[in-house]
């Protein structure tokens, strides 16, 4: 978090966000840039926060928001989530670092095929990728 450009904003929501979320990363005229917004249970409104950026910005297809999502707690609820995601076409999630037990090399190759699914890789080469 601390590589991010001082001009980002950082949307933490469910478990793993106790990784970061006593970081000091300051604030974008005063507004804080970690925005925590909740568990695993409200990651509709995570849903409804991205729907409503494309909305304000008249933008048509939600992967064209300068979005990038990382999910790196892949137990049962965040499974749901990833899947959530994958159902409203959102592309390019990252996951991992380590894969879950049930993404097997077929599963991964689909899911990279159909969604341009990435795994989490080291941090510059993903800032690197994300910030283009």
């Amino acid at each position: 978090m601390q590589k991010l450009p001082k001009d980002t904003i950082i949307i933490t929501l469910a478990c793993g966000k106790f990784r970061i979320n006593d970081l000091d990363l300051g604030d974008i005229e005063g507004i804080p840039r970690l925005i925590d917004i909740g568990q695993c249970n409200d990651a509709i409104v995570g849903i409804d926060l991205i729907t409503s950026f494309a909305e304000l910005f008249n933008i048509k297809d939600i992967n064209d928001l300068p979005i990038s999502y990382f999910l790196m707690w892949m137990e049962q609820k965040v499974v749901s989530i990833l899947w959530s995601l994958l159902y409203l076409g959102i592309k390019g999630i990252r996951i991992g670092p380590i894969l879950p037990a049930w993404i097997n090399e077929e599963i991964l190759k689909f899911l990279v095929n159909e969604f341009n699914l990435k795994v989490i890789n080291e941090p510059e080469k993903d800032l690197k990728e994300i910030l283009k």
